[in-house]
C-alpha cells in the first residue's frame, strides 16, 4: 500500500484551566512542529460561540500560522460559507494567497458551524442563513477571484478551493464541479465510503482538477501504549458529550473526565465515539490507518489530535509521522 500525504486539522482547543491566547500560541508552536516534521498543508476550522475553540477568526489566524511557518500549505478546514458575505471571502483569501503565494487552501463548507442565533448574528439577516443556495455562494466567491474582477486583492489570486463534506451533498458538487473533496470523518464515520463513492462517481474534469482528489479527517491520538493512548483520548470524548448535550466547554482535565458520572447511555455515545477514531500505541496506530486508507482509497489524510497536554499533542503527531516516514523536504513539493 502506497502511502498518502498527511496533514493537520486544528481547532486551537481551549484546554480546561487555561486560556484563548495560550490556545492560539499552542497552534502556532504545533504548526511550526508539524512543517519540521513533514505534514503537507495545516487547516484551522471555523466554529463559533463554543468556549473549548479558539479558532473561530479562521482567516486572521491562517495569516499567522502561514508567516510563522516557510514551506508549508496553510488554509481553512473550513470557513462556513453560509455565514460570511462570499466577497468578504474571496477579499480575506485573495489577501492572504497574495501574501504567501501557493501556500494557501479555501476549504469550504455550507453548514453554520454553530447555533442558529450565532449564524444570524454573524450574517446579520435571517433571510442568508439557507445551506440550500451553497452553490451559487460558492459560484460568486469563485466570480470575485477572476483576473478581470474589480475586487481587490482577490482578482486573480485565487487559492485551490476545496470543498468539506459529512454527507453526499458536498460530495456530489465537488465531483461536478471537479474540485477537491475533503471528508469530514472524524464525526461522520458511518457516511465516508457513501459519500466518496458520489464524489468519485459525479467526479468531472476541470481546469482546477484532471482527476478526483479525496481528503479525509482522522481523529488520531497516538501514544507509547494503547492504554495511554485510550487515557489521553478521554477528555475529547467527554468534549464530544458534553457538545451531543447542549453543553459545550473547553477541553476538560483528566481528572474531571474520570471523575464523570457516566450513564449506560453516555458510555454507549463515547465507545460509538471512539470506535471511529485512531487511538493507541504505535502498532495499533498503524494497523488502524492502513486499514482506514484501504479502505477508503483517501489520497490524503487528515488529523485532527484533541489532548489536554500540549506537549502529549505534539508527541502524538512525532509518533504518526515516524510510523509513515514523513520528511520535511516533502512539504516543499505540496500541491
Amino acid at each position: 500500500m502506497s502511502v498518502p500525504p498527511f496533514s493537520v486539522l486544528d481547532l486551537a482547543p481551549v484546554a480546561s484551566g487555561s486560556t484563548s491566547a495560550q490556545a492560539l500560541r499552542n497552534t502556532l508552536d504545533l504548526a511550526r512542529h508539524a512543517e519540521a516534521l513533514g505534514y503537507r498543508r495545516y487547516w484551522l476550522a471555523e466554529h463559533h460561540a463554543m468556549p473549548g475553540i479558539a479558532s473561530s477568526a479562521t482567516a486572521v489566524l491562517i495569516g499567522q500560522v502561514a508567516a510563522a511557518t516557510e514551506r508549508m500549505r496553510v488554509g481553512s478546514g473550513g470557513i462556513m460559507l453560509p455565514n460570511h458575505a462570499p466577497m468578504v471571502v474571496a477579499e480575506q483569501f485573495g489577501t492572504l494567497e497574495a501574501l504567501y503565494p501557493g501556500r494557501i487552501d479555501l476549504g469550504l463548507g455550507r453548514a453554520p458551524g454553530t447555533d442558529q442565533a450565532t449564524a444570524r448574528a454573524l450574517r446579520r439577516s435571517p433571510d442568508a442563513l439557507s445551506v440550500d443556495d451553497f452553490p451559487e455562494q460558492v459560484a460568486e466567491l469563485r466570480g470575485y477571484f477572476h483576473p478581470e474582477s474589480t475586487v481587490t486583492p482577490a482578482a486573480g489570486n485565487e487559492p485551490p478551493v476545496w470543498l468539506l463534506g459529512s454527507s453526499g451533498y458536498s460530495a456530489r458538487l465537488a465531483g461536478l464541479l471537479g474540485l477537491p473533496f475533503a471528508f469530514a470523518h472524524h464525526f461522520s464515520a458511518e457516511n465516508t465510503l457513501p459519500a466518496l463513492h458520489v464524489y468519485r462517481e459525479s467526479f468531472r474534469p476541470s481546469p482546477a482538477l484532471e482527476r478526483p482528489y479525496a481528503m479525509i479527517a482522522v481523529s488520531v491520538t497516538a501514544a507509547e501504549s494503547d492504554e495511554r493512548a485510550r487515557e489521553l483520548a478521554a477528555p475529547q470524548a467527554l468534549s464530544f458529550l458534553r457538545l451531543r448535550q447542549g453543553r459545550p466547554g473547553p477541553l476538560p482535565t483528566p481528572a474531571e473526565t474520570a471523575a464523570h458520572p457516566y450513564t449506560p447511555l453516555e458510555r454507549e455515545i463515547i465507545q460509538a465515539r471512539m470506535d471511529s477514531q485512531v487511538v493507541g500505541g504505535p502498532d495499533t496506530v498503524r494497523r488502524q490507518m492502513d486499514a482506514l486508507v484501504e479502505q477508503t482509497a483517501a489520497d490524503e489524510v487528515m488529523v485532527t489530535t484533541m489532548v489536554y497536554d500540549h506537549a502529549d499533542r505534539l508527541r502524538s503527531y512525532e509518533l504518526l509521522a515516524g510510523l509513515y516516514g514523513l520528511r520535511p523536504e516533502a512539504v516543499a513539493s505540496a500541491r
